[in-house]
């Protein structure tokens, strides 16, 4: 059954007349006339009498009020909670950083009244930990080797050699992977480790390696003053090189950022809006030199 026949029909009652109902809903007379006899026809006996003073329900009609006004306050509920719906999003902080204020920023001018719970994250794995449980609807990380969940890929960053001013570097525009080899490397926090890992198993390095458990910042100012060398990601340094060295590594490396929803559940209207924004966005984006 059409709520929205339903409404007409009953503006027409209420108003007494299918002219003045016409002014109200925007239709013409005989349209809203026509759509009238539809309903009825749908619902298979009279629901109108007319009259030179007006329309009026039939008794059947009148039998059906109750029910069809109850009807339209359940839909009208309805419509209402599915305006005021909001999206859970967990995301590494870098990326709430640096990304989410302009993709909010776009899905806010495509649906206004959707709100995003935006959270940031403590470590690499949580977000899917969130998304397996029920707790978040999006994230935004790092692809992990079974992400377990619908992935798109958006964004490849570059891993960069973490450095003190004074390093020698002699002209060089890489870092060699090996050169991390038995140095004093601060580890950053979060499980970030995971990325470090994978560049360093991939040509058998061995670097001291020291875990510190503070953020991104206070670990490239350690780095700054001479406490260790590190490797960061491109969204992880960004803004906080002007005591440090930062150069891509080689052979070249890179973390995958993509969005994830749970798997095999088909998206919301507003989940696909928000997917566009992001798409849109990050198709945009290019590497920053340092």
């Amino acid at each position: 059954m059409d709520a929205k026949k339903l409404e007409i029909l009953m503006t027409a009652v209420d108003l007494g007349s299918f002219s003045k109902a016409s002014e109200v809903v925007g239709y013409t007379q005989s349209g809203l006339t026509h759509l009238v006899d539809s309903l009825e026809r749908e619902i298979g006996f009279p629901l109108i009498r007319r009259s030179y003073s007006g329309i009026a329900l039939t008794e059947a009609g009148e039998n059906l009020l109750p029910d069809i006004r109850q009807f339209l306050q359940a839909n009208a509920t309805l419509e209402n909670k599915m305006q005021e719906e909001s999206i859970r999003v967990a995301a590494y902080a870098s990326i709430a950083m640096y990304w989410m204020p302009e993709i909010l920023y776009r899905f806010r001018r495509l649906c206004p009244k959707v709100d995003v719970d935006l959270r940031m994250v403590d470590h690499a794995l949580e977000p899917f930990e969130l998304l397996q449980s029920g707790k978040t609807d999006v994230i935004f990380a790092s692809r992990q080797k079974e992400p377990k969940c619908e992935w798109i890929p958006l964004y490849h960053e570059l891993l960069y050699a973490i450095l003190p001013k004074q390093y020698p570097l002699n002209g060089r525009k890489e870092f060699p992977l090996r050169e991390f080899e038995g140095k004093d490397f601060l580890m950053p926090y979060g499980r970030f480790d995971i990325d470090v890992h994978a560049a360093f198993a991939k040509e058998g390095v061995r670097a001291k390696e020291q875990s510190v458990y503070v953020d991104d910042e206070t670990v490239i100012r350690m780095v700054g003053k001479g406490l260790g060398i590190s490797m960061m990601s491109e969204l992880m340094i960004r803004g906080n090189t002007d005591d440090v060295l930062c150069i891509p590594v080689t052979p070249k490396s890179i973390r995958e950022l993509g969005m994830g929803t749970e798997k095999g559940v088909e998206l919301s209207e507003s989940v696909r809006k928000l997917k566009e924004c992001v798409v849109e966005y990050t198709s945009c984006l290019q590497g920053r030199t340092f």
